[in-house]
Formats: C-alpha cells, structure tokens, sequence
C-alpha cells in the first residue's frame, strides 16, 4: 500500500502571499466544509516544517505547544 499526498499543492513553491491567504482563511474559519478547514490546518502545519519562516508569523494558527522532554 503506498502512502498518498493530500496536498495538490507544492509546498516549496509557495510564497509569503501564498501562506498569507492560507492564514486568512483559517482565521476567517468560513468555510463550506468542516473538512477544507482541517486541509488547510494540515496544509499550514506542513509547510511550518518544511519551510518555517513563512509561517513564523501564523504559528499561533497552529497551536503548536513546545515539548518538555526533561
């Protein structure tokens, strides 16, 4: 069974514009679908790994905590 991208998207060819929209619209939270909202959380949180500065200013849209493995 092989694994399968939800995103069409890709994510290092996407500008600071691009990930602009992505946050409005999840800030809006308007959408027809409860699952093209949970796309775009998904869509934001990978890029966050792959290419942090551009959502270094929409990670509270994440609510990603800081681990303490101590």
């Amino acid at each position: 069974m092989g694994a399968t991208t939800i995103f069409t998207q890709d994510i290092t060819s996407m500008t600071e514009a691009d990930i602009e929209k992505l946050a409005i619209r999840l800030e809006l939270d308007d959408y027809t679908d409860p699952f093209e909202g949970l796309n775009d959380w998904h869509l934001l949180r990978a890029i966050a790994f792959r290419r942090p500065e551009l959502v270094e200013p929409y990670i509270y849209l994440l609510d990603l905590q800081p681990y303490d493995e101590g």
